[in-house]
């Protein structure tokens, strides 16, 4: 299957699993995401060349050495070396599919345009995964703060034939694989660094792959209470929709209609019950299950708002002639629905 990334269009939780399913999906860039992306790269070329004052990240230092001008000739050494030196994670290896997914991520935030890469840069990272050369990032070094830049460093190392890959099932240097397959690596030109390494990508990709089972899970759980009703010979009396009407949680609501369909046709559950009333664990299914319900779908609006944004620093606003610092990279909204998430599904799982 192949996905075209447009970022004219939403990307979705959906499309992301689609995508995971299929180990062989082939990932391109729109022709409309192309143009983009050119026109946002000669902006800043041609700002370099006219701007007399320094823009934070592409001709100054980082951080507290954000007054450190640059020299034009350092200027490409720069983003290399910012490359290098954050290659400095620990732990253990990412898993493969959260890889795939922090590629993905990281061609959708900088296909919208507003980071100055190169279309060959992303190109090369649509390569990564269509040829199957998932790089080595590790588990420990992102601060969250600052965005992912450790384990986004890693993953961006390879561009430069640096770092190491997973390629047919072999951890081997990038140079080797590079030589094998007769690929040269990018140099990179002016913020091209700044714009790879910072972002959400880390986070978003762990967010999106654990909400993809958490979604799974929410099913599965609705199922066996429904084998467990049954099992009981339990009343559908607290599965009707008049109860769910005057308390109108939508998790509430949708919990006991699935569970109503789920028992559709059950010779059990139309036999006369000869209890009043069932134990709280049958009665309030809906509830627990469908508060839980309720905070995954919340953090699921999360995380689609955030696979869909722009996460870099600067960002370049070419109609308005700007570029803006600013923060973006932070993980706080992602961190607080991740901790959400964690109460829901251990609610759902206890």
């Amino acid at each position: 299957m192949q996905f075209v990334i447009n970022h004219t269009k939403k990307l979705t939780l959906g499309e992301l699993e689609r995508f995971l399913k299929d180990k062989d999906a082939q990932v391109v860039l729109s022709d409309v995401s192309k143009t983009t992306i050119q026109k946002c790269r000669d902006y800043l070329d041609k700002k370099l060349k006219s701007n007399p004052h320094p823009i934070y990240g592409i001709n100054t230092g980082f951080g507290s050495l954000c007054n450190v001008i640059i020299p034009d000739a350092d200027i490409e050494r720069l983003q290399e070396n910012l490359v290098k030196s954050h290659a400095c994670g620990a732990g253990e290896e990412v898993p493969q599919d959260v890889v795939r997914l922090m590629l993905f991520l990281k061609i959708q935030s900088l296909a919208y345009g507003k980071s100055g890469v190169q279309v060959q840069t992303i190109e090369m990272l649509c390569e990564f995964i269509n040829q199957k050369m998932l790089p080595v990032v590790y588990q420990q070094g992102s601060l969250g703060a600052s965005g992912d830049l450790a384990p986004l460093a890693h993953l961006c190392l390879p561009l430069l034939g640096l770092g190491k890959l997973n390629y047919k099932g072999s951890k081997l240097d990038t140079s080797v694989v590079f030589q094998q397959r007769g690929i040269t690596s990018i140099r990179l030109r002016s913020k091209e660094g700044l714009a790879l390494l910072n972002g959400t990508q880390f986070m978003s990709a762990y967010g999106v792959y654990s909400l993809i089972q958490a979604h799974h899970l929410s099913k599965a759980a609705d199922t066996i209470a429904a084998i467990s009703i049954d099992a009981y010979d339990a009343r559908l009396d607290p599965f009707n929709e008049k109860l769910h009407s005057i308390r109108a949680h939508p998790g509430q609501i949708e919990t006991a209609i699935t569970i109503t369909h789920l028992l559709n046709g059950s010779e059990i559950i139309k036999q006369e019950k000869k209890q009043v009333q069932d134990p709280y664990s049958f009665r309030c299914i809906p509830q627990v299950h469908g508060a839980s319900k309720d905070a995954l779908n919340y953090v699921t609006r999360i995380f689609e708002t955030e696979i869909n944004s722009v996460t870099d620093n600067p960002t370049i606003f070419m109609d308005s002639d700007e570029i803006l610092s600013g923060g973006n990279f932070h993980g706080q909204p992602l961190a607080l629905g991740l901790d959400f998430l964690c109460i829901a599904m251990a609610e759902r799982l206890s």
